[in-house]
């Protein structure tokens, strides 16, 4: 198995900035006084591909982990907006409810020795009337 060259800090400074979100594409090269055609060989070279996927890879990663962090109060959020006043916020959230994935159905609940954050909210219950509002709208879009 070859070994990996290290990338030059201009290679690294480069990625860094494409993650940074603060300059486009052409303003990092520009920044970097770096041809295109220097940028395209860099993108066919093993390592520099491979750190810049491993970036990728790594701000999906912090992403679910935000997502999932928040999860629960999305949730109880969108089971508020179901008795909203109006009637089309109303059902907007009994679709995005009823659109959410299950994530929990494909785990299987271990109990936990570990102590639970402090934020963490007890599950959020539907009542009869939203749990009937949400059965409403899911045959309204079924018959649709």
């Amino acid at each position: 198995m070859p070994i990996a060259k290290q990338l030059t800090k201009r290679q690294l400074a480069v990625i860094e900035d494409l993650f940074a979100g603060e300059l486009d594409e052409q303003a990092i090269l520009d920044k970097y006084k770096l041809s295109r055609k220097l940028y395209y060989k860099w993108q066919n070279d093993d390592d520099f591909t491979e750190q810049f996927e491993k970036r990728i890879a790594d701000a999906y990663r912090q992403s679910t982990v935000l997502i999932a962090r928040y999860a629960h109060v999305a949730a109880a959020k969108l089971i508020q907006l179901t008795e909203s006043d109006k009637p089309e916020t109303a059902r907007k959230a009994c679709l995005d409810i009823i659109s959410m994935p299950i994530l929990t159905a494909s785990r299987k609940a271990q109990p936990s020795d570990e102590p639970q954050p402090a934020d963490t909210q007890p599950p959020v219950s539907l009542n009869a009337e939203t749990a009937g509002r949400l059965l409403a709208v899911l045959a309204e879009e079924k018959c649709d």
